[in-house]
């Protein structure tokens, strides 16, 4: 992970850094054909040829890495010089190749210097452009993350003075937590806010909403650091060591630094730069595809519930969704009730409370298409921990450890749990517990093969789990 992990966190961040990588590729060719249609040239494979190889060698030239003591913005000029180079580059080893293999003469001279040109200036000006539009989102102080530190030190009070400097990080360092007392420590400079005692961060990071936390305890206080994560374990903040270790029970872990100091991610989402975007990208297609595909069946089906009994044809519940945020998820109501408050009883097998086209409806997860649209929505995902009511997890994050961990990703429709056998009611706590071992390991062991696996492994179960009623 060579970017500050504050950058990871964001969608828009991480499609703008790839927009980085494959526009200059993408004005490269498309200028190439633009300007020999404006001359007046007919296309051919060779012009095809060399549109192909110079947008592939500008996606294989390194680009220009940002060093530890560099900000992620310095300057604007170097970025766009930076961009020109790599072309000038790009242009050498195309003219070295077009040499030896003598095919220079099939090329108009000015349709290439024209192309070479006009490339460069689109280029820097795409260079520009991008970055200035980073700038803005990384700026924007609604994208800001309320940041706390465990431990103050010289290494906390470093770290803290980049993050409060340096914009680009999008953080509002709050304070800090020490069991030391104020006249033990350091709290003259500016912005040393000691908060209280370690023991306070949990109920602090929960009231307050802090969304991440920095622990800069020393090596040898990793009991510590163990009992604090445990504390820990029922926020839904992003948590970082600073420095390096390796002996805890990690979630997606993986190394980092701000301003050339190391830290690692303890606790994150599996969904940071490019993954994001693919898991994005994958859901809003799948989903998109398949409302459009099952419109009439969905209509059908709420004329059904509508017939069946009185009440409305979609049951809309809170639940938890992406760092615990309420959200409200959609269900064809599959019961003569419309529970969303107060104790909420599971529905059981035999439930009298079930309706005749409910208990299809759950015996195969149609009750459960309308979600399709909550994914659409940004609220859920096609896969992931399934979401619970409000009720429920309230009553469960008191009962289980690391049960909010789940929440560092948006709640599935299907998730690595329902197709391993843990879905329908839980009368025991045991039962509750496999899910969330489940859903945990699917944090840990992510990726888009995993979800294709537990998407197919559904339609599957459909047909032959007994458990759904």
């Amino acid at each position: 992970m060579n970017e500050p992990v504050i950058l990871n966190h964001s969608f828009g961040v991480a499609l703008l850094t790839r927009l980085q990588q494959i526009v200059p590729a993408i004005i490269a060719a498309g200028c190439l054909y633009a300007v020999n249609a404006a001359y007046g040239m007919s296309r051919d494979s060779h012009i095809d040829l060399l549109a192909i190889f110079a947008a592939t060698l500008l996606l294989l030239l390194p680009r220009q890495n940002r060093t530890t003591d560099t900000p992620i913005f310095g300057r604007r000029m170097p970025l766009a010089t930076g961009v020109v180079i790599r072309w000038a580059v790009a242009l050498g080893i195309l003219l070295v190749i077009g040499f030896s293999i003598k095919v220079t003469e099939e090329f108009s001279r000015r349709v290439v210097l024209t192309w070479a040109l006009i490339s460069a200036i689109l280029m820097a000006l795409s260079a520009l452009l991008l970055d200035q539009w980073m700038r803005r989102v990384l700026y924007d102080p609604a994208n800001a993350r309320k940041a706390v530190f465990v431990g103050l030190n010289a290494l906390s009070l470093a770290l803290a003075k980049q993050l409060r400097t340096g914009r680009e990080y999008c953080m509002e360092v709050v304070g800090f937590f020490d069991d030391r007392s104020a006249d033990r420590l350091d709290v003259s400079e500016p912005g040393t806010n000691l908060l209280g005692r370690l023991q306070d961060l949990a109920a602090y990071a929960n009231g307050q909403r802090v969304q991440v936390i920095f622990i800069a305890l020393p090596m040898r206080h990793l009991q510590r650091v163990r009992d604090l994560l445990d504390e820990l374990r029922d926020t839904t903040a992003s948590i970082y060591y600073v420095p390096d270790i390796f002996v805890l029970d990690l979630i997606q872990s993986r190394t980092g630094e701000i301003s050339g100091m190391p830290i690692v991610a303890l606790c994150e989402t599996p969904f940071y730069g490019l993954r994001g975007v693919v898991k994005r990208v994958t859901d809003v297609c799948i989903s998109a595809t398949a409302l459009l595909a099952l419109l009439p069946f969905l209509a059908l089906i709420a004329l059904l519930v509508k017939i069946g009994s009185p009440g409305p044809a979609i049951f809309r519940q809170r639940r938890y969704g992406l760092d615990g945020r309420e959200i409200v998820v959609y269900k064809f109501r599959t019961m003569t009730v419309t529970q969303d408050r107060g104790p909420i009883v599971q529905a059981t097998r035999d439930d009298d409370r079930i309706t005749a086209i409910g208990k299809v409806l759950r015996r195969y997860s149609v009750d459960e298409l309308p979600q399709l649209v909550n994914v659409l929505q940004g609220r859920m995902s096609l896969v992931g921990p399934r979401p619970h009511a409000v009720a429920h997890n309230e009553e469960y994050r008191k009962l289980i450890k690391g049960y909010m961990v789940r929440h560092k990703v948006k709640p599935g429709i299907t998730g690595l749990a329902q197709v391993n056998g843990c879905r329908g009611e839980t009368s025991h706590l045991e039962e509750m517990e496999a899910r969330i071992k489940y859903d945990l390991d699917y944090l840990r062991n992510w990726s888009p093969m995993l979800d294709l696996k537990i998407l197919f492994a559904t339609a599957v179960k459909i047909f032959v789990d007994t458990r759904a009623y």
